[in-house]
């Protein structure tokens, strides 16, 4: 049995998150956001995780089905939480300024709540065990963590590229960015709630979705630079 000190294992679980950030932060290549305000939003999605616990813990009372709560309900409430953040706090910051910010500032607010439900998890699993624990930090490092900024980047995009239109243009935009950002949450819980039951499931979630994801964030990545190189 590997053993491991509770600050080093708080430390390793708390790493996938400030690794993605910084990731998504350099994906910006043309003008970074200031190094204070991505802090700020990280923080403040750390922070947006209790309200969003509790929201879902009250869905919880009246909704037996952890099918339907992991599904359904914690990809939007997780999301909005997330998407809140961005929105009350960056989106109308003077540096918001590029469609690529919007990636940034989601994929930060996203890693925020990421860091401290990873930290939730890998404590339970360091309950059982360290082996356990150091498991679950490397799963989740290369999955659920950035899983939810992928998640995110896809109404971060939105939400920069509607920063630019016409006012009219801007809310149906954000809502259908939003909606997808929700609907590829609940699939990626979907697949992992199926992974028990359906052996294939398992082999979509690594093999098709997975990669789907990055493709699509790498594919809105490089259409916000090309808008901003085209400035």
């Amino acid at each position: 049995m590997v053993d491991v000190e509770p600050l080093v294992i708080l430390a390793l679980a708390l790493g996938p998150g400030v690794f993605w950030a910084w990731y998504f932060y350099r994906r910006d290549k043309f003008e970074p956001e200031p190094a204070a305000l991505i802090v700020k939003i990280f923080l403040l999605g750390v922070l947006v995780t209790f309200p969003v616990a509790f929201i879902e813990g009250l869905f919880g009372l009246f909704i037996a089905s952890q099918l339907v709560m992991g599904v359904i309900v914690a990809p939007i409430v997780e999301e909005y939480g997330k998407f809140w953040v961005v929105r009350r706090f960056a989106y109308r910051n003077v540096e918001f300024d590029e469609p690529m910010d919007g990636i940034v500032y989601a994929a930060s607010a996203a890693l925020g709540l990421a860091s401290l439900e990873n930290v939730l998890y890998v404590f339970a699993a360091y309950v059982t065990s360290p082996s356990l624990a150091i498991g679950t930090i490397i799963v989740r490092a290369i999955f659920s963590v950035p899983g939810h900024a992928l998640f995110s980047g896809v109404w971060g995009y939105a939400l920069g590229r509607a920063r630019f239109m016409v006012a009219e243009q801007r809310k149906g935009i954000v809502l259908r960015g939003l909606v997808l950002g929700m609907v590829l949450h609940g699939i990626f819980n979907l697949l992992l709630f199926s992974a028990d039951v359906v052996a294939y499931a398992m082999l979509i979630f690594i093999l098709v979705l997975t990669p789907g994801l990055w493709i699509l964030t790498d594919r809105n990545i490089r259409s916000a630079l090309g808008w901003q190189r085209q400035r």
